[in-house]
């Protein structure tokens, strides 16, 4: 895991126990880094599945 993809990880971890998802704009903010370099480091973490989309309850699942 790179250093952004454990930063968003754990961005997204933290948020989602006071159940909020953080926007672009919050993690653009957050990280200091684009939205495509966002977007990608994302799609690794669901690509190698320690991140899912539960779309019913539109919230991430860790694992």
């Amino acid at each position: 895991m790179t250093d952004l993809e454990r930063k968003i990880y754990r961005i997204l971890y933290n948020m989602s126990r006071f159940r909020k998802n953080p926007s672009m704009e919050d993690l653009k903010r957050k990280t200091g880094k684009d939205e495509a370099a966002i977007r990608k480091a994302v799609n690794n973490l669901v690509s190698r599945r320690e991140l899912t989309w539960d779309k019913e309850k539109k919230e991430w699942i860790f694992e």
